[in-house]
């Protein structure tokens, strides 16, 4: 049996989604069509972005399916690019961002020559308001992590918006790790502001939240009008063409709902099991360095930076003990990286290989963090013996 505590990665299945996309599944009917199956499914694609957007903070009309985070991400900052005003050709993105959004951005550098203002985390690695607001001056866009998805650590997603909207400025916010875990409010964090500015845009996923892979949304202001990557029969408002998947979408609205619903009292509780997690690691490894905010964080998230230890060699140990974890790098095409976020605090090149993610989530126990701390003094004391 597996101790799974590498939800950060993917939750698992509820089975109440799972029930919600089987039932949604079994219905025929395209929601474009206009007989009687086409209607029946229309209606129940119309209800679950509303129930969606009920728990995000927004009007069912903001709420744009994707396949997932990362199209979201790319919706949004391609987007917002082709719709900026032709004079700015600067992206604002602070360091530490996912690959969803550092890719996009690299990708719209090479190919539209878009210029990157890059925005430095502080030791903690937060996104500090006021440098991130000067960085903004006169930038075509900007774009955020709420909360980040190696070390954990929470933004103040309201203080960022505010800064946008100040400067005029088109923000989206990546809250795919947050939503769930942490309160997410789109209109609390547009708050006033105006028009095509400030908070327009922001992206989720239903595989975080213990819904289907394969299913995102991208809450796009009823005010922006970022130009759309998919051509093809206008759904969506036109921002995201193709025949929508219902079934996901009905069971992306029922796990976002019961994770909303569980998020204060499963903060309490995972935020217990992670500092118990920390205590036992802390007393039997004692050179161990937890990364990232120690307060304002992921309650679930425990990042660690274990000295002179391999990341990939504690992950594949541990493995073998039955535990999955994360090494907090990012792999691209198989190959694994230092993580850049790491990088981003302050470390080297070799402390950001020395690392691993621990993310705590619904299906977690007391017994699982138990044997965790229990694999995990003889995984580090053999990687860095393997050193």
């Amino acid at each position: 049996m597996v101790v799974y505590l590498d939800h950060a990665a993917g939750a698992p299945l509820r089975p109440e989604a799972r029930e919600a996309w089987l039932r949604a599944q079994s219905m025929p009917g395209n929601a474009s069509a206009v007989h009687t199956a086409g209607q029946a499914a229309r209606r129940l694609l119309e209800e679950s972005r509303e129930r969606l957007a009920a728990v995000l903070g927004c009007g069912a009309i903001e709420v744009v399916f994707t396949s997932g985070g990362t199209e979201a991400v790319n919706l949004a900052v391609k987007g917002l690019w082709e719709a900026r005003a032709a004079e700015r050709d600067e992206i604002v993105l602070p360091d530490g961002e996912h690959h969803a959004t550092v890719d996009t951005v690299a990708w719209l550098a090479r190919r539209r020559a878009a210029r990157v203002r890059p925005v430095a985390l502080d030791p903690l690695g937060r996104i500090l308001p006021g440098p991130f607001g000067l960085a903004l001056s006169g930038a075509a866009l900007a774009t955020a992590i709420v909360a980040n998805n190696e070390v954990g650590t929470v933004n103040d997603a309201g203080a960022l918006a505010a800064e946008a909207a100040l400067a005029g400025v088109p923000l989206h916010l990546d809250a795919v790790s947050a939503f769930g875990h942490v309160p997410v409010d789109f209109a609390a964090w547009r708050a006033d502001a105006r028009g095509g500015t400030g908070l327009v845009a922001m992206s989720v996923s239903a595989h975080k939240v213990g819904g289907p892979v394969g299913v995102g949304a991208l809450v796009v202001s009823r005010h922006a009008d970022p130009t759309p990557l998919l051509h093809g029969g206008g759904q969506q408002r036109a921002l995201r063409a193709g025949t929508q998947d219902i079934a996901g979408a009905a069971a992306f609205a029922v796990a976002a709902e019961l994770a909303v619903a569980e998020s204060a009292a499963e903060a309490e509780r995972l935020t217990a099991l992670r500092e118990r997690a920390l205590a036992a690691i802390r007393r039997d490894i004692p050179d161990v360095v937890p990364l990232g905010d120690p307060v304002d964080r992921i309650p679930g998230n425990l990042h660690l930076h274990f000295p002179g230890a391999g990341g990939e060699a504690m992950l594949f140990l541990l493995d073998q003990r039955g535990v999955a974890v994360s090494t907090g790098s990012a792999c691209q095409a198989g190959v694994p990286e230092p993580s850049h976020v790491v990088q981003a605090l302050g470390y080297d090149d070799r402390a950001a290989r020395q690392v691993l993610r621990v993310s705590l989530g619904r299906t977690s126990t007391v017994d699982d963090v138990d044997a965790l701390t229990a694999a995990l003094p003889e995984a580090v004391a053999r990687a860095r013996a393997a050193r």
